[in-house]
């Protein structure tokens, strides 16, 4: 009895018999169809008193007879109205009380928490399941207290219905608010006006979905995984081990993979010798993302004397709207990984794309199959053609003006009409580029710019792409919707955006330039092939650049396409003076030297500030090329600024893979060569952030 006197507390005040005693006459009023109902004899006392006129005018006797009738029925009902009111009134009253008292005990009793909260979220009212859940007593209780995510802010300011999702010790709710007014209550009362305020109220409802989330939950858990392992050096690992123990070696890649596997309940199938499928549950996944793939590391340890260690591509697919989609996006993520040189892994999920580890110094292929398969390919596609254009990428460079030179050559001699598409210009490129204008040996239309070239392509013309594989980067992105015959040519890593539906991919991470990847694809497209100085001088120009002078990423394909293109007419003294400075740019770069600082003792940070320079970009890179000469620094980093936008040249000896650090910041590059461009922010601000992410990755073990 207590208990119920004391939730009765909780309730809506109710008036007692004195108070309602004297707010029946006053207070109470009737309204609506019930209050003209009750005001029908005043109608007929006055259609009554209409009809006395009219008998006055007809008869004087008839008239005194009905005036008498009117006075006698005016006192009979004035009387009977008086007495019954009050009780019609009483009765309404004593109903509206029942019927109210019917509603909160339904809301009492209802299986959902359920309270009535003030504008502020302190809880007024609850019934029997809200106390019971929460332990609450409504006595200006604010509702944060037990639900933290229920602030003032997040009471309904509208008559709109908000939703959150709350929790309370181990459930999990959907809280659904709305507000109220007591004006509301009253306007659905068609028979008694209580007169009371507009006072704003907020229903609260909470739905329980503890049951439904958990099951959701498992249910994502239990999703299968699609994945595919390719062991991307598996023949050279092979040649580079004692025959006698090469089967040994291929036993101990199996099984480091499948043990790793099976410590998550995957279903491990080898399908070829170097590639494997496996299929797990969804809620292994962030187990093996939070260490970052350690089979990477551990198939990377196994040493039985080969030479090279054995690594590993792995493609996930995840949260595809079925399995085959799984299977198809861990396909895509598989050549992603190989793009991007292998040894690492790459997790697909929609349009998001993790990658993880790429820490390997990228080996050089020791056999040029590759590019002579290609070469067979580009030229089969030329040979269909009627017209080939080229392009690089925005503001090219020497290695994507000589690559670029060099496909026009391979045009030329299959006698296609070859273009080459170029808008803006560095210093060098443009002195190159003199070289072939106004040249009778070159026709008037070799070069293009993007209207020109809009204007001239079509279905039949060849659209090759050279230094870059990234849409956006690209000298004219519109070019590569108006032909469905687009070919790639690149040395860069792949990224998350590429050039879709390309019928020819050729993409070497390990070469050292765009220019060394064209100049073995000349030797093998077709017999008789022969660059003209001007030609191989370009190309030569690009390959030197990207080396830094034949220092970073130099292999022994390096020197072997320097050679082929020495025997053509390269001339390097030629070459070399193309890309002297003046005074004004050595003084711009000793400056910045001299204002670079040392961050943890091994990364240089510097700002270049090119005044008046045409190529600012190209004298940045110089600078990150010449802090890297400076003892223990295994990465430089120097930031110019260029109308608003922060271009960042990153450079190492491949100690540091600068390439994962500038993806960090939507750029890209190589391990030892890579840079990314930064909007919105000040030098100081952009050095700060990739001071933050330098030492991140270190922490974490990323570089």
């Amino acid at each position: 009895m207590e208990d119920n006197k004391e939730k009765d507390t909780n309730l809506p005040a109710q008036p007692d018999s004195s108070e309602e005693e004297n707010a029946q006459p006053n207070k109470i009023k009737l309204k609506g169809r019930f209050k003209n109902y009750m005001r029908a004899p005043l109608f007929i006392i006055i259609l009554l008193g209409a009809a006395t006129v009219g008998s006055f005018c007809m008869d004087y006797k008839a008239g005194i007879i009905s005036a008498l009738s009117l006075i006698i029925y005016s006192v009979i009902m004035g009387t009977a109205y008086n007495k019954i009111k009050p009780v019609v009134i009483d009765e309404l009253v004593n109903f509206a009380l029942d019927y109210g008292q019917v509603q909160r005990s339904m809301l009492q009793e209802l299986e959902v928490p359920y309270g009535i909260l003030d504008e502020d979220g302190n809880l007024l009212w609850a019934n029997a399941k809200l106390e019971a859940l929460a332990d609450m007593r409504p006595a200006k209780k604010g509702i944060h207290n037990v639900f933290g995510e229920l602030t003032t802010d997040h009471m309904p300011s509208d008559n709109k219905k908000v939703f959150y999702d709350v929790s309370y010790h181990d459930y999990i709710f959907r809280a659904e608010l709305s507000r109220i007014s007591v004006e509301d209550f009253s306007g659905e009362n068609n028979l008694i006006d209580t007169g009371g305020k507009n006072n704003i109220l907020i229903a609260m409802y909470l739905f329980d979905e503890t049951r439904m989330r958990k099951y959701m939950k498992e249910i994502q858990e239990q999703r299968l995984v699609a994945g595919t392992i390719f062991i991307d050096n598996y023949e050279d690992a092979l040649n580079s081990t004692e025959e006698v123990r090469r089967s040994l070696l291929a036993a101990l890649i199996e099984r480091k993979i499948t043990k790793y596997m099976q410590g998550f309940d995957a279903i491990v199938h080898k399908t070829e010798k170097d590639r494997y499928y496996f299929v797990i549950q969804q809620k292994y996944l962030p187990q093996i993302q939070s260490t970052k793939f350690a089979i990477l590391d551990e198939v990377r340890e196994i040493n039985i004397g080969n030479e090279i260690p054995v690594t590993l591509c792995i493609g996930v697919g995840v949260n595809g709207s079925n399995y085959a989609q799984n299977v198809e996006w861990s396909r895509n993520a598989i050549e992603l990984a190989l793009g991007r040189g292998g040894d690492q892994a790459v997790v697909k999920d929609h349009d998001k794309i993790s990658y993880y580890g790429g820490k390997t110094k990228q080996v050089e292929k020791s056999t040029r199959v590759r590019a002579r398969v290609k070469a067979h390919a580009l030229k089969q596609l030329l040979e269909g053609k009627e017209r080939v254009m080229i392009m690089g990428h925005k503001i090219g460079d020497v290695d994507s003006f000589g690559s670029a030179i060099g496909v026009y050559r391979a045009a030329r001699t299959l006698n296609k009409d070859a273009h080459i598409v170029i808008n803006e210009l560095t210093t060098n490129v443009r002195m190159m580029k003199s070289e072939f204008e106004n040249n009778p040996e070159y026709a008037s239309d070799m070069f293009l710019n993007e209207s020109e070239a809009m204007e001239m392509i079509d279905l039949n013309t060849a659209l090759i792409v050279v230094d870059v594989n990234r849409p956006s980067y690209t000298e004219c992105p519109a070019l590569l919707t108006k032909t469905k015959t687009i070919v790639i040519l690149d040395h860069h890593r792949q990224s998350s955006e590429n050039i879709e539906n390309a019928v020819l991919s050729y993409i070497e991470p390990y070469a050292s330039s765009a220019c060394e990847m064209v100049a073995e694809i000349l030797q093998y497209i077709t017999d008789g092939v022969r660059l003209r100085p001007a030609e191989a001088n370009a190309m030569y120009a690009g390959l030197l650049i990207d080396t830094n002078n034949f220092i970073n990423k130099t292999g022994v394909r390096t020197f072997e396409a320097a050679a082929y293109l020495r025997k053509n007419g390269a001339d390097i003294i030629k070459v070399k003076k193309m890309f002297r400075d003046d005074l004004k740019i050595y003084k711009i770069r000793a400056a910045a030297v001299e204002r670079a600082t040392i961050f943890d003792n091994e990364f240089a940070f510097a700002e270049c500030r090119p005044e008046g320079v045409e190529s600012p970009t190209v004298v940045g890179a110089q600078v990150a090329n010449e802090l890297m000469n400076i003892t223990g620094v295994k990465a430089s980093f120097v930031f110019t600024e260029v109308k608003g936008t922060i271009y960042v040249s990153a450079r190492s000896f491949e100690e540091v893979n600068v390439q994962l650090v500038m993806e960090k910041f939507g750029g890209g590059g190589h391990s030892a060569i890579a840079g990314a461009q930064l909007t919105g922010i000040s030098v100081e601000a952009a050095m700060t952030q990739v001071k933050m992410q330098l030492r991140i990755m270190k922490n974490e073990g990323e570089i």
